[in-house]
């Protein structure tokens, strides 16, 4: 088992990567959607943002905020089959994106770190 502070390292580089591959993919936005958007109840705000949108504007923000508070981590997490329905059918093939998200969903859905 990893100790806490190895999980929040790990989870640290894999917000990382998931932020780098984002760019790489050219799906990193500087405008953020409008505050309506970002209101949504939905799972991964399906109603009113891209998935890459609710990458960077919710998930990569709410996780940053968790680590830098201390709070705790969520317990589940199945990101990157929505990343594989997101991506099928589309040029790009997401796939190093969805094999960063794997990491995560295995970081946040594993076994209590010790």
């Amino acid at each position: 088992m990893i100790s806490e502070q190895d999980k929040l390292d790990r989870v640290t580089d894999s917000l990382l990567n998931i932020e780098m591959e984002l760019r790489r993919l050219d799906a990193w936005s500087s405008k953020p959607p409008s505050m309506e958007a970002l209101q949504s109840t939905q799972p991964f705000a399906v109603d009113t943002l891209e998935f890459t949108e609710w990458l960077q504007f919710i998930f990569i923000q709410r996780m940053k905020a968790l680590v830098e508070s201390g709070g705790p981590l969520p317990h589940v997490s199945g990101m990157a089959p929505m990343a594989e329905e997101h991506f099928r059918g589309r040029q790009q093939s997401g796939g190093r994106l969805i094999s960063e998200l794997e990491e995560m969903d295995r970081l946040l859905s594993g076994p209590p770190s010790a």
